[in-house]
C-alpha cells in the first residue's frame, strides 16, 4: 500500500519549489517563537535590566505577532505582494537577531522583538493561506507539513543557544553576596519563561544584579540564529525569479498562473485569490452569503482560540504547575516537560501529515479533540503522579498538535475557498494563545496551581462542544447552498420561451 497516491506525489513535485519555500518561512518563525524564552535572563544582563522589566518584551512580541496576523490579508492581492511580503519578513528576522546582541537598553531590545513578532504574524497568515490556494481540497497534508516545520524551528532554537547561555549571574558587582541567586535559582527561572513568555509570580525572591560587570556569550546565539535563518529569504527570492516576479522579468507570465490556477475560472479566482483581503472587508463581496456563512467562521475560530490557547498556557505554565504542589518535582526534571510537549507537537504534526491522507477531517478533529479532553481529565485525576505528567504531556501535544491545519483547511473546503476563514482563524489562534495564557497566569496567582490543569480541561470541553455545533451548521449550510443551487438552476433565463 502506498503511502500517498500517485495524484498527491504528481501535484507535490508540479508545485515542490513553492510548497517548500513555505514550509521553510514557517521554519523561520520557529526559530523566532523559541529563542526568545531560553535567553531571557542574559538578555536581562545585556540590558541591564530587573526581571519585572524584561519580561515585557514577551509581551511586546506576542502583541505585535497578533497585529501581523491581522493585516497580513493586505499581501493578499496578488503573488508579487505575498512573497514580497514573505522575503521582507524572513530577512527581517533575520536582522532582528542580528541586531539585538547591539540593543543595551529595555526599550530598543521591545522594539526589535516587536519588528519580529509582526514579521512572524505576517508570515503566519501568509503561508497559510498560499498554501490553501495552492492545493484547496488537498491543502490539509500539506498544511500539518507546514506546521510541522514551525515545530521544527522551535526544537532547534534552544539546542543552538543553550552552549552560549551563562551558567551563573551574568553580571558581577564588586558587592556580590550570598544573597544572589545562585544557579539552581537561574536555571528555575530559565525554565520558568521558556514556554511563550509568561510572567513570573514572587520574582522579589531572586535577588538578581542590574548593575556591574556584564558576562554573557549570547550574542553569538543570536548571530548563529540569524545566520542559519538567512537562506529562508534567499529561498523566497529563489521563488520570486522562478515565477518572473523580480523587476526584471515583470513583463513575464507567471508560472503558477498555468499550473496551481488552472482548474479555477475567472470569477472565482478574483474571489478566492488576490482579491482575498477585500473579499473579507467589502460588505458588498459578503453580501447575499447565507447567515451560515459567518457562523462557520466564528465558530472555528473560536475553537482555534480555546486549542491554540491550551497550547500556549501549557507550553508556559506546565514547568510552573509541575515544581509547586501537589507535585513538587525537581526543578532540573520538571524543566525537561517543557521540550517533552514541543517534540510531541512536532511528531504529531509529522504523524498526522499521513492520517489526514487516510481519514476525513472530520475523523481526525474528533479524534484530537476527544483526546485531549481524557488527557486533560486525567491529569486531574491523577494530579500527584510525576509520571504520568510526562505521559500526559506527550499525548497531549500528540492529539492537539493536528488541530489548526485539519480545521483550516476542513472549514475552507466547506466555504469553496470563497471566505475569509484562513485570516480570521489564524487572528483568533493568535488572540486565544495569549489571552489564555494571561488568564491561567492570573488564575494560579489568585488560586493556586490547581486552576492551571482545571481551565484547560474547561477549554477543551468547550471546543469539542463547538466542534459538535460547527459540524451542525456545516450540515445545514451545506443543505441551503445545495437548494440555492437547484433554486438557480429551476429559475427562467430571461427572454426564454
Amino acid at each position: 500500500m502506498k503511502l500517498v497516491d500517485e495524484r498527491i506525489w504528481l501535484l507535490f513535485k508540479r508545485q515542490c519549489q513553492q510548497t517548500l519555500t513555505y514550509w521553510s518561512v514557517f521554519f523561520s518563525s520557529g526559530l523566532c517563537i523559541a529563542v526568545l524564552g531560553p535567553t531571557i535572563l542574559d538578555l536581562r544582563c545585556q540590558t541591564q535590566s530587573t526581571l519585572q522589566q524584561i519580561t515585557w518584551v514577551f509581551f511586546s512580541q506576542q502583541f505585535f505577532m497578533l497585529a501581523g496576523c491581522s493585516l497580513g490579508g493586505l499581501f493578499k492581492q496578488t503573488l508579487l505582494s505575498s512573497l514580497s511580503a514573505l522575503l521582507f519578513c524572513t530577512f527581517t528576522i533575520s536582522l532582528v537577531f542580528a541586531v539585538i546582541p547591539l540593543c543595551y537598553n529595555i526599550a530598543l531590545l521591545s522594539i526589535a522583538m516587536a519588528f519580529a513578532g509582526s514579521a512572524m504574524g505576517v508570515i503566519e497568515t501568509v503561508a497559510n493561506l498560499q498554501l490553501v490556494k495552492l492545493y484547496q481540497k488537498d491543502s490539509a497534508i500539506f498544511l500539518q507539513a507546514l506546521h510541522f516545520f514551525t515545530g521544527l524551528g522551535a526544537l532547534i532554537s534552544p539546542l543552538v543557544v543553550n552552549p552560549f547561555l551563562a551558567e551563573g549571574n551574568c553580571v558581577l558587582s564588586a558587592n556580590w553576596t550570598a544573597n544572589s541567586s545562585s544557579y539552581s535559582d537561574l536555571q528555575h527561572l530559565r525554565s520558568s519563561m521558556a514556554g511563550q513568555g509568561v510572567m513570573v509570580h514572587n520574582i522579589s525572591q531572586y535577588p538578581l544584579l542590574t548593575e556591574g560587570k556584564v558576562i554573557t556569550s549570547v550574542s553569538y546565539a543570536f548571530w548563529t540564529i540569524a545566520l542559519i535563518n538567512l537562506p529562508v529569504p534567499a529561498a523566497v527570492l529563489a521563488l520570486m525569479y522562478r515565477e518572473r516576479l523580480l523587476p526584471c522579468f515583470s513583463s513575464s507570465p507567471r508560472l503558477l498562473d498555468g499550473d496551481s490556477l488552472s482548474n479555477v475560472s475567472p470569477t472565482e479566482e478574483s474571489d478566492q485569490g488576490h482579491g482575498f483581503f477585500y473579499v473579507c472587508c467589502n460588505p458588498a463581496k459578503l453580501r447575499g452569503h447565507p447567515n451560515t456563512f459567518f457562523i462557520l467562521h466564528a465558530l472555528a475560530g473560536a475553537i482555534l482560540f480555546l486549542t491554540d490557547g491550551i497550547i500556549g498556557a501549557y507550553a508556559g505554565y506546565i514547568y510552573t504547575y509541575a515544581v509547586y504542589p501537589p507535585l513538587l518535582m525537581a526543578r532540573t526534571t520538571a524543566g525537561y516537560l517543557n521540550s517533552t510537549f514541543w517534540a510531541s507537537i512536532t511528531v504529531g504534526r509529522l504523524a498526522f501529515i499521513y492520517l489526514s491522507y487516510r481519514y476525513t477531517a472530520t475523523r481526525v478533529l474528533t479524534l484530537s479533540l476527544v483526546g485531549v479532553i481524557l488527557v486533560q481529565c486525567l491529569l486531574l485525576i491523577f494530579n500527584t503522579s510525576l509520571v504520568f505528567l510526562f505521559i500526559g504531556t506527550c499525548i497531549l501535544g500528540l492529539c492537539i498538535s493536528s488541530v489548526f491545519p485539519s480545521l483550516l483547511a476542513f472549514t475552507e473546503d466547506i466555504l469553496d475557498y470563497k471566505g475569509c476563514a484562513t485570516a480570521v482563524l489564524v487572528t483568533s489562534a493568535s488572540t486565544g494563545e495569549m489571552m489564555l495564557q494571561l488568564l491561567v497566569g492570573s488564575m494560579i496567582s489568585r488560586q493556586g496551581s490547581y486552576t492551571f490543569p482545571l481551565t484547560c480541561t474547561i477549554a477543551s470541553l468547550m471546543s469539542l462542544g463547538l466542534f459538535l455545533l460547527f459540524l451542525y451548521v456545516k450540515h445545514i449550510h451545506r443543505n441551503t447552498g445545495s437548494s440555492n443551487n437547484t433554486v438557480m438552476e429551476e429559475k427562467p433565463k430571461p427572454g426564454g420561451s
